[in-house]
Order: C-alpha cells, then sequence, then structure tokens
C-alpha cells in the first residue's frame, strides 16, 4: 500500500458497521486510515473510530518497535477518526496534539479535555519539524468540517487529505474506486464544493505524487484520473452522457411510464439509469442525479403535494446545491395531477438548470396520448 518506509499505514478495517454515519449503506464496511510519519521525531496522522482503539495503538507500537511517538496530528474532529485521541494522549504522555485551532474547542466538548499543555495549534502554509523533514499544513474549511486540516509532506510528495478524496468500503475488499467513492463524496461532502474547489487550487500548486486519505486506498496511480473527478463533482460538471430516470409509484402506472422511457431512450443508444426511489439506495441516486446531465423525475400526485419518497429525494438534491441539469418531468394525478408544479418549484432556486418538455400527465394508467408523449420526450432527452 505504501512503498515508502518513512510513511506507514497503521489503520484499521471495520466490518461490524451496517451504517456509516447512521444513514450511509456500507455492505463492504469502512476503513480508518492512520498514518506514521518518520523523521527524526515522529507523528501520527489522525487517530481511528474508538472500538478499534487498542488495535490502532498495537499497530504503532509494532510499528516503531519501541520508539514513541512525538506528535498526533489530528486533522479532523468526526468520531471515526478522533475516537482514540485520548487513548493515544495516554498511552505516549510525552507527545503533542497538532491541530487548527478549531479543533481544541471541540475536543473539549467530545473528551472533557483540549490539552492546554499539550499542544500545537498551526495555521495555514505553518511548518512542523520533524528533523529532516518539515509538514505544512493546508487549510481546507468545510471539507467538509470547519476544523479540517490537509498535511503535506514534500519529502515525499504526499498530501494527507483528510476525508477528501475518500471513499466508503473497507481496504480488503477489491472493488472500483470510483462508484463508492463518488457515493461517498455526494453524500458527505457534495454541499460543499465550493470548498473542495478551492482546495483543488491549493493541491495544484504542489508537487504531489501521492494523496493519503481517511478512507479508502492511498492513491498513487493515476492522481490526474482522481483529480479530474474530484474537479468535476466539486464543479457538479457532467461525469457521464446519459439520463437518470428516478420514479415513485403507487399501483405500478407510474413505474411502468417510467421503464417505457427508459426502453425508448435505450433503443436510440442513450445510457440510462433508472431508480425506484421507494426501494434502492437513497445515496446511489443522488450520486447517479449529480453524475449524469439530463435527469427526470416521475412521481404521483399525493395529498395535493407528491409522493414522500421523491420530496426527500429532492431535499437530498437542492441540500447539496443541485444545478447545472436538465430536468424533465412525468407526473400522475387521477383527478387533480398537480406534481410537475411541485417539483419544479421545488428545484426552482437551481442554478444553471432548464426544463424540459413535454411534461406527460397521467389521468391514473397510461394513455396511448402518452405513449406518444413519452416518445416525444425520448427524442427530446436523446438529443
Amino acid at each position: 500500500m505504501l512503498e515508502n518506509s518513512d510513511i506507514i499505514y497503521v489503520g484499521v478495517n471495520d466490518h461490524d458497521i451496517d451504517l456509516f454515519e447512521g444513514q450511509y449503506d456500507v455492505p463492504n464496511g469502512m476503513a480508518y486510515n492512520s498514518y506514521i510519519v518518520r523523521g527524526e521525531r515522529i507523528a501520527v496522522m489522525d487517530s481511528v473510530d474508538a472500538r478499534f482503539g487498542q488495535e490502532w495503538l498495537a499497530k504503532i507500537d509494532a510499528a516503531l518497535a519501541g520508539a514513541a511517538p512525538d506528535f498526533l496530528i489530528v486533522q479532523h474532529m468526526e468520531p471515526d477518526h478522533s475516537g482514540s485521541i485520548i487513548a493515544f494522549m495516554e498511552r505516549y504522555p510525552a507527545a503533542t496534539v497538532v491541530s487548527n485551532a478549531k479543533s481544541f474547542p471541540m475536543m473539549k466538548a467530545f473528551f472533557g479535555t483540549d490539552f492546554e499543555d499539550r499542544r500545537i495549534a498551526v495555521k495555514e502554509g505553518e511548518t512542523l519539524d520533524l528533523g529532516g523533514r518539515a509538514l505544512s499544513f493546508i487549510n481546507a474549511t468545510m471539507v467538509h468540517w470547519p476544523e479540517v486540516i490537509m498535511t503535506y509532506d514534500a519529502a515525499t510528495r504526499t498530501v494527507f487529505s483528510a476525508d477528501a478524496f475518500g471513499k466508503f468500503g473497507a481496504l480488503d475488499v477489491d472493488e472500483d474506486w470510483a462508484c463508492e467513492a463518488r457515493r461517498y463524496y455526494f453524500g458527505i461532502v457534495g454541499k460543499y464544493g465550493n470548498m473542495v474547489q478551492g482546495v483543488l487550487k491549493k493541491l495544484a500548486k504542489l508537487d504531489v505524487a501521492r494523496i493519503c486519505p481517511l478512507h479508502g486506498p492511498v492513491l498513487e496511480q493515476d492522481l490526474p484520473y482522481h483529480l479530474d473527478l474530484y474537479n468535476t463533482w466539486s464543479s457538479y460538471g457532467v461525469e457521464t452522457d446519459g439520463v437518470a430516470i428516478f420514479y415513485t409509484s403507487v399501483y405500478g402506472n407510474t413505474k411502468a411510464a417510467a421503464q417505457l422511457l427508459a426502453s425508448l431512450l435505450g433503443d436510440k443508444g442513450v445510457r440510462v439509469a433508472l431508480t425506484d426511489l421507494a426501494r434502492d439506495d437513497m445515496a446511489e441516486a443522488v450520486e447517479d442525479a449529480f453524475r449524469y446531465g439530463k435527469v427526470v423525475l416521475a412521481t404521483t400526485t399525493y395529498n395535493g403535494d407528491i409522493f414522500p419518497f421523491m420530496r426527500e429525494f429532492i431535499h437530498e438534491l437542492t441540500e447539496r446545491n443541485f444545478r447545472g441539469r436538465r430536468i424533465a418531468f412525468i407526473e400522475n394525478g387521477s383527478w387533480a395531477a398537480t406534481a410537475a408544479k411541485v417539483m419544479a418549484k421545488m428545484l426552482e432556486g437551481c442554478k444553471d438548470t432548464e426544463f424540459l418538455g413535454p411534461v406527460v400527465t397521467l389521468r391514473s394508467a397510461m394513455s396511448d396520448a402518452n405513449r406518444e408523449q413519452l416518445a416525444q420526450l425520448a427524442d427530446v432527452l436523446a438529443e
């Protein structure tokens, strides 16, 4: 994983977890990454979830063969990374905790102590001398908490990137990086695209050969690919040509319309992602909405509003600054179809968004006129 002997991986894999942050399904678990950086003095980069604190400390002891770390660098205060700070500081009483000044009130709130006599508060551009090598610090405010910092090791051209460039999944599972990194990004970081763009500009000024995130694998191969994806995601750009169709359906009629549209688009050679919002993973649905440039929302009128799963989905999008998409609507209403108007109203604040026609309105079941409208809509979406 890391060939450089001066940087040692001491993270852990969590296969006990079912929902990350209490909401994201992680069938392949999670990795909580931590790294040792060695100069004449030794720094440990971040701790791990408290449930794995003793395993983590044992790895540090084994890696250092009796030597004691001088510093614990805390880049991010979420408990999956800060949960073992107390255990570390108790194990190594001569160590100093290094972090952004915003972190220490959080430590006080989480653990009842802010290590006033054993801490260094660092600012943007300041360095920590390890003797023979220096670590410099980068403010990464709101990527995705206010206290976040990143750390650059010029000696090995390594960026320790906190939660940025992370992904779902433990490191002992082989899976595609982009799929789970995309779901992780839009679920957790996606609201803060402007802040991510600011950090990417800072990283562009550095000579970077390696990125060490707090979740997921170390990135050493094809760095331009990973950086380009992060640029696309954080600028709300279109990653994949095609159409993402999202539907809710009470008795199957709206589903049938969504499926027919998907079939018509497929016949035209258009790539389609079709999602049942009541049954499929909501985080994957959000991921696809940001991935594709064209989106179709299909739902029923429900109590003068829209079906709850669609309402929640649109809220998930707008909360993450959804923008720059072309959106079409399919609505169903047996006596008063208002779903399209409700959805358009919810999305009206989205920047650079175009609503496409025709709006397809079902009156309970699909009619021949609806089939013709869906064919017309497929032509528009395929352009």
